[in-house]
C-alpha cells in the first residue's frame, strides 16, 4: 500500500473518516481505550490496541468482560483471527 499525498489524506477525511457512521465507531473505540486505561493503567496500553473479544459490530459491548489488552499485530492483522483457533 502507497503513501498518501496530504492532499489525498485531506480527501480521504472529508468523504470516509468525517461520516457520522465513522465518527461513531471511533467514538466507541475511544471510549474502549479509556476504559481500560482506568482498569489497567496507561503504561500497560503503551504500544497495545484494546482489543473486543466479541467486535462491536457482531454485538459486542464495552463491558469490561469484553475487552483485552493485545498487540497491534494481534489486534490489527487477518492472521490473529486464525492464531486465536
Amino acid at each position: 500500500m502507497g503513501s498518501r499525498t496530504p492532499e489525498q489524506n485531506k480527501r480521504h477525511y472529508q468523504d470516509y473518516q468525517s461520516r457520522p457512521d465513522q465518527i461513531a465507531k471511533r467514538s466507541e473505540r475511544n471510549k474502549a481505550r479509556r476504559l481500560m486505561e482506568k482498569k489497567v493503567g496507561k503504561e500497560a496500553l503503551k504500544g497495545k490496541d484494546v482489543d473486543h473479544k466479541t467486535p462491536i459490530r457482531s454485538g459486542g459491548t464495552n463491558a469490561s468482560g469484553n475487552l483485552r489488552v493485545r498487540s497491534v499485530a494481534k489486534n490489527r492483522g487477518w492472521e490473529s483471527e486464525k492464531a486465536d483457533k
